[in-house]
């Protein structure tokens, strides 16, 4: 499975972007998605989850009221939809995968079993 992350831009604060994830591959199983961050100079951070049938979605505390995670599994694509962007946002987006159908909340909070990662889309927010 690969996966191509797209979306991340420079936004001034206050504003919103759409990130996209697009699974290519071995991609006629199932799989929850999400998304993880990782700011300069610290750790990668979870961000966001949803099941294979998007019934289930886990976000960070830091993001639940600003932050929207859906898919389109005829696309093969996950977004999430960032409004109110702070400069704290800042970060390269990761989208990753974890196959079958089971969802885990642990598996994303540690990343813990994550099948795939994409490469990342940069969003920088500026003041």
């Amino acid at each position: 499975v690969q996966l191509q992350a797209s979306g991340g831009g420079l936004v001034q604060a206050g504003d919103s972007l759409r990130l996209s994830c697009t699974a290519s591959g071995r991609t006629s199983g199932s799989y929850a998605m999400g998304w993880f961050r990782q700011a300069p100079g610290k750790e990668r951070e979870f961000v966001a989850a949803i099941s294979w049938h998007g019934e289930d979605t886990y976000l960070a505390d830091f993001v639940k009221d600003r932050f929207t995670i859906s898919r389109d599994n005829a696309k093969n694509t996950m977004y999430l939809q960032m409004t109110s962007l702070t400069p704290e946002d800042t970060a390269v987006y990761y989208c990753a995968v974890d196959l079958g159908e089971n969802f885990w909340v642990t598996t994303w909070l540690h990343a813990d079993g994550i099948d795939y990662w994409g490469r990342g889309t940069q969003v920088t927010v500026s003041s």
